[in-house]
């Protein structure tokens, strides 16, 4: 379970550090360029992944309390094959997994209501006027933009061709890299968490 730990600690503090480094310092929109394929840009996710949205308000509460039970789930989970002692390949990619999820979701639960907006200003850990939104109804900070290379689609592909592409346009964070990592160990090595 201390390896778990680790890692789930880890991760979180990276990944809230950085977002409240960016949210106190940087106004939505806001990038610094690190290099050309590597650029912090301050966005925020209102909804699913790659921005989608759920129904609005309803659907937004809705997919926070999914999240909740999701990462209850995960987390019954992890201790549980850690108390059987799982191999440490599955302990990291559910820790991973684990401690992603929980730090999307403080944002989520918890962000609009300790900070104020980001629209053409700084925004203001725990404002006197109170948060930009209410429990569960927060934003997810986001600010690793990696656009590695962009090109036009040749003429003869269907349905893209002749269409210019950019590759890779998601931006995203810490958590969302250590959700990533943690279910690719999980393919790479499904044969022991078939095992579990």
């Amino acid at each position: 379970m201390k390896k778990a730990l680790a890692i789930i600690l880890s991760v979180l503090a990276l990944d809230q550090i950085s977002k409240i480094w960016i949210k106190t310092t940087m106004t939505l929109g806001q990038e610094f360029h690190i290099t050309d394929w590597f650029i912090i840009h301050f966005t925020e996710n209102v909804g699913m992944a790659f921005g989608m949205e759920f129904g609005g308000e309803m659907g937004k509460l809705a997919l926070s309390l999914f999240r909740i039970i999701a990462v209850i789930a995960i987390g019954w989970y992890l201790f549980n094959i850690t108390k059987k002692g799982a191999e440490n390949i599955v302990i990291v990619a559910i820790s991973l997994v684990f401690a992603g999820a929980l730090g999307n979701i403080i944002d989520s639960t918890f962000y609009g209501i300790i900070f104020n907006d980001s629209y053409g200003h700084v925004a203001t850990l725990f404002p006197e006027e109170g948060g930009y939104s209410s429990l569960l109804h927060g934003r997810v900070v986001d600010m690793l933009y990696f656009p590695l290379f962009e090109g036009t689609f040749p003429s003869w592909l269907p349905i893209w061709g002749d269409k210019h592409f950019l590759f890779f346009n998601a931006i995203f964070n810490i958590a969302d890299s250590a959700i990533t990592v943690g279910m690719a160990l999980v393919i790479l090595f499904q044969k022991k968490f078939l095992k579990e």
